[in-house]
């Protein structure tokens, strides 16, 4: 573990297992280029993050990417981490490209030219897999978060995620029932590792949800700021606070109008005035009828 430019580096378990199976199999070579390939992957994402002025605490770097824990995670815009989850795979399409390049200058060999543009290819399809935590289960949470909530977003994918790291692990078991073929070990250690991580994500969904109410009113001042237009929520009093922030909706700023049982307008609360209602109150079940003043 080392902290470099602000942030903390570290190589996850998985990482370690990986590269102690490759020096066992005289195959270090292979994992050096392994490991600056994810290297300058994972560097993708930090400069486009920092780009965007996040402020990045951690990165642990896995066998085929990594993650990074972001102070303002569940805040910042979808479009942002969008560019951001894309930001690494692109470096593998350029230095894949690069390889290429070389290869046919003859400055590297046909044999080592070759295992770098698999590699790099490899590294991007599977990062593209929306699966959580890879950039392709990033990229699905924020095409989610513009069809629905982000509660609802965030609980479809690791849904999805969990059910996809299952698939994974039976097509690595799969390849037994072919002639010849055997366990994809490496494959279901990943898928394994996949699915307990999101069993975990699962487990902390309350806290998810609770970091993203609490980074929620300063982005949505630097929306308001930019004049962005309120989106309206029409409920009852009776409704629960709790249940009425699980209908925010990620990159809108929203007015919640209370109304009667017969349609009459009994209030209306800018969103802030939610959050507040909802951190200051001991009581849980506290309904949005309370706060109208």
């Amino acid at each position: 573990m080392i902290k470099a430019f602000g942030i903390v580096w570290s190589v996850h378990p998985l990482f370690v297992i990986v590269m102690l199976l490759s020096v066992a199999a005289g195959r270090f070579a292979e994992l050096l280029t392994l490991f600056a390939l994810v290297f300058v992957h994972e560097l993708g994402h930090v400069v486009a993050a920092r780009a965007f002025g996040w402020t990045i605490r951690e990165v642990k770097l896995l066998p085929f990417g990594g993650v990074a824990e972001v102070e303002e995670a569940g805040g910042m815009p979808s479009r942002e981490e969008a560019i951001v989850a894309l930001a690494g795979p692109l470096q593998n399409v350029w230095m894949g490209l690069l390889a290429w390049g070389l290869g046919q200058t003859g400055v590297w060999d046909a044999g080592w030219t070759q295992d770098l543009i698999s590699a790099n290819a490899m590294i991007v399809l599977f990062n593209l897999l929306p699966i959580h935590p890879l950039d392709g289960g990033k990229l699905l949470q924020c095409l989610l978060g513009l069809m629905m909530a982000y509660h609802r977003a965030l609980s479809w994918t690791v849904g999805i995620s969990i059910v996809l790291s299952l698939m994974l692990g039976l097509a690595a078991c799969a390849y037994q029932l072919w002639p010849g073929g055997h366990i994809q070990l490496n494959l279901l250690t990943i898928a394994v590792f996949l699915l307990a991580t999101n069993m975990t994500q699962r487990r902390h969904l309350p806290f998810l949800f609770i970091r993203f109410l609490v980074n929620r009113d300063r982005y949505a001042q630097r929306r308001i700021a930019r004049g962005a237009n309120a989106s309206p929520i029409i409920v009852h009093p009776e409704e629960a606070v709790h249940s009425v922030l699980r209908l925010l909706l990620r990159d809108k700023v929203h007015l919640i109008y209370v109304t009667s049982l017969r349609g009459e307008l009994l209030g209306v609360l800018p969103e802030y005035e939610l959050l507040h209602g909802f951190f200051t109150s001991p009581n849980p079940n506290r309904v949005i009828g309370e706060l109208i003043v």
